[in-house]
């Protein structure tokens, strides 16, 4: 019997021969493809612009109108200043403020909950409670009320804030901690991109008169300066050392930071050559009056009352 052997396959093959039906295939998958791409894109569309989808493009940095211009922020403390005085410092900031359409906030510590530390924190959660009433301010200015605003005709966003000004005043390249931290000021910041302003007195960072620029930043430095962590550790001068302890390790907040002469914000009534108040600076510090009881600071301001009073009147 015999059996019909398969055929061999041959070494060979014949000839390719293009095939009549790709071309119509191809541009059919062409065809589904940027269906799909467009459907998908619809689909994009779709969600970004329902309310109800859930969906929720990232918003963009809230940027303050600049109404008011600027808060005063004054925490009054009534174990540390007798009543006399802080009414005077009360008439100080609401006739400034009133003469340039800033606001005020005076908080009093007992309006915070500071978590058990000293007092001296509420100035930090004063500003922040500034950036939550006023959203739209342009500027938050903290100043102690161990002081007196003496010339009036400065404003905050014309003669200290204003990015030419600030390239003229800033120190650059200048130890943050005096005499010699290692770490300094940018030698290339820029005016434009300043959001917080210091002084220096002959120990260090002051506290006791701060601008800070309205934005997101701003309430990032704030929550990063009043956190557990610092407020825990025990520094001596407690928020003012821990101010000094960011503004070194925290690059992002270096690199937002302006160091200005003293007499540009903080003039002291009593000090080195370079910290003393002279006739047109716009404040007088009263540095540690109130360490030597209440009355002391309505004693060594009452020769400066009359003088910004006049200054008040005059303009």
């Amino acid at each position: 019997m015999h059996f019909a052997l398969p055929p061999r396959k041959t070494s060979r093959p014949p000839p390719y021969l293009p095939r009549t039906s790709r071309l119509p295939g191809l541009r059919k998958t062409r065809a589904k493809l940027f269906a799909l791409a467009g459907l998908v894109f619809l689909t994009f569309i779709y969600l970004l612009t329902r309310s109800d989808s859930g969906w929720h493009a990232v918003p963009s940095p809230r940027v303050p109108k600049g109404d008011p211009p600027v808060v005063l922020v004054t925490v009054l403390d009534a174990s540390r200043y007798n009543g006399a005085y802080l009414e005077t410092v009360k008439r100080n900031r609401l006739q400034y403020a009133e003469k340039h359409g800033y606001k005020t906030l005076l908080a009093k510590i007992g309006d915070y909950d500071l978590g058990g530390s000293p007092f001296s924190w509420a100035r930090v959660v004063a500003m922040l409670d500034a950036l939550t009433k006023f959203p739209d301010a342009r500027y938050i200015w903290f100043l102690d009320a161990s002081g007196f605003i003496m010339n009036p005709n400065i404003k905050i966003e014309d003669d200290i804030m204003q990015p030419a000004k600030l390239d003229e005043m800033m120190k650059r390249d200048l130890p943050v901690v005096p005499p010699d931290s290692i770490i300094k000021t940018f030698s290339h910041l820029k005016g434009q991109d300043v959001d917080l302003v210091l002084t220096q007195d002959k120990e260090g960072l002051t506290s006791s008169s701060v601008i800070l620029r309205n934005g997101e930043w701003a309430r990032f430095f704030l929550q990063t300066w009043f956190g557990p962590l610092y407020r825990s550790y025990a520094f001596q001068k407690a928020e003012t050392h821990a101010l000094e302890h960011i503004v070194q390790w925290h690059p992002t907040i270096l690199s937002r930071l302006a160091i200005v002469d003293q007499r540009v914000l903080n003039s002291y009534v009593k000090g080195k050559q370079e910290e003393l108040y002279r006739d047109g600076d716009f404040v007088i510090g009263f540095p540690d009056c109130a360490d030597s009881g209440p009355e002391a600071c309505e004693s060594q301001s009452r020769p400066f009352v009359q003088a910004w009073q006049n200054a008040f009147a005059s303009t």
